[in-house]
Parts: structure tokens; sequence; C-alpha cells
């Protein structure tokens, strides 16, 4: 429903009361419209639509229980208040078998305003059109689906751009899957890993020499100290002394060398395996 129509009647002789429900109304969105008497409301009432009428009960000729079988009749589904200063329990059975939606006493508090007209909104949909939602439901099921058409229309090209464009890459995934597959059946993997190894060796000659080259003096110093140590053994004293100095240096050389002698163990044990599983399968 548009601002336009959210609009609420209230129909008494008194225009404090119109005034004052003008006054709380028109903050929540809500155009009041008065009546003065019963006739005036119902003339208002045929020229258009209002959310909640609020009508007294003692006005001049007919009265807001009159009025309200009147509307109950002609507008089932607007909700009545009946608002009335002179209120008895003989006037609220009388608006109930009316078929009002609540009775309001006056004096009237703003949030006494407020409770009515939620109350009145809350309960006339179910009361006076039962099966509402039940009737709407077909149209909303059509509804639901014609978007659900026109959703698919508009993905239609961008699914199928989208298809067009990953069939290659999952062609191509799958022979490389298939071809994968038939390398590991085969003797290729024997023979790639032989050749691997032969370059490797191939490359790794230079650099073997170059380390054979480096390493010879080193070996060599290594080899006359290992000759001077025997003679020293000779000569207990001196052998304690230089054993002495040379422990720390020794136990350097020890921590800085077990782990490279200690990587190269595991891959040579590493490489070995490997060679044995490729002959063997």
């Amino acid at each position: 429903m548009s601002a336009l129509l959210h609009k609420v009647l209230v129909v008494d002789d008194d225009p404090v009361v119109g005034k004052s429900f003008n006054r709380v109304l028109s903050q929540k969105g809500y155009v009041v419209i008065t009546a003065a008497n019963a006739q005036e409301a119902l003339s208002k009432v045929q020229e258009g639509e209002y959310d909640v009428v609020f009508t007294d009960i003692k006005m001049p000729g007919m009265n807001g229980i009159e009025l309200t079988a009147r509307l109950r009749i002609e507008r089932p589904w607007t909700p009545v208040v009946i608002v009335t200063g002179y209120g008895s329990k003989a006037h609220q059975d009388q608006a109930a078998a009316a078929g009002v939606s609540s009775f309001l006493q006056k004096p009237l508090s703003p949030e006494m305003i407020e409770e009515s007209l939620t109350k009145a909104l809350l309960e006339s949909v179910p009361a006076v059109l039962p099966g509402l939602e039940e009737a709407a439901a077909p149209d909303a099921v059509e509804h639901e689906s014609s978007l659900k058409k026109i959703g698919l229309f508009m993905a239609a090209p961008f699914v199928g751009l989208a298809y067009a464009v990953a069939l290659p890459f999952a062609g191509l995934g799958a022979l490389a899957y298939v071809g994968i597959r038939a390398f590991a059946k085969s003797s290729a993997p024997a023979r790639l890993l032989a050749f691997a190894k032969n370059a490797a060796l191939f490359f790794a000659a230079p650099f073997l020499g170059l380390a054979y080259a480096l390493l010879l003096p080193v070996v060599g110093t290594g080899a006359l100290a290992w000759m001077g140590i025997k003679a020293l053994r000779r000569n207990a004293a001196v052998m304690r002394v230089v054993s002495f100095i040379g422990a720390p240096f020794v136990g350097l050389a020890f921590i800085l060398a077990l782990p490279f002698a200690g990587s190269a163990a595991m891959v040579w044990i590493a490489v070995r395996a490997v060679i044995g599983k490729v002959r063997t399968g």
C-alpha cells in the first residue's frame, strides 16, 4: 500500500478528537480524515479506502454501532474501532456483536491510539478475509515461476560461454591424466631414470674434478699431519700437549661436518631405494 493510501477515518462530532488522532498518527505516516457524523463517514468511505475507521458511539443521527454494522456490510475488510467516553458493558456487547475490532475508552493517550491502530491492522486480515493467503498463493507461485524463467533466460548465454571456455581445459586435463597413467605403466620410467642418472653424472663431472683439485692439498696436508702425529706418539708428553691443544678444533670440525655427512647419507639411501624400486617394478 502506497503512502497516499495510508489513511485513517475518524468519525466524531467533537473536532478535538480528530485533531488528537492527526497529531499522533501523522507522525506514523498516516493521513487522518475526519467526519462529523455517520452519514458523512459513509460518503467518505464510498469515495476511497481507509486502513482503519475510528468512530464515536453517540453522534447526531446514526450512532457509532449502527455505522459499524453498515461498514461491515459495505467494507468488510476495513477494521472499525469504537471510541467513546460513555463506555458500558452494554455498549461493549453491542459493539462486539456489530463486529468492531476493539473498544477504545476516552480520554485518549498517544499510546492508546497507536496500540489500537496496530491491533486493528493485525486482526483485520485474518478476521475479515479468511483464506486470503490461500487465494493469493497460486498468484505468488506463478510470479515466482515467471521470475525463475526470466533468470534462466538471462543466464543462459553466460552459462554457454563458461562451458565453451572451460571445455578445452577439461579436455587437456583428461588427456594429461591418461598420458601420465600410460607412462607410469610402461617401462619408460626406468629408461628415463637411467638417462637422468647419466645426464647428472655428465654435468657433475667437471664439478667433481674441481672438488678433487681443491681437496687434494687438504688431503695431502692431512696425510702429512697424520704422519707427524704418528711420529709424535712416540713421545707421550708431546702427544698429550698436542691432543690437549687440538681437541677443541677436532670437535668443532666434527660438529660442522656431521650435518653434511648425515644429509649425504640420507640422499644416498633414498637414491638407492628409488633405483631399486624402478628396477623391480
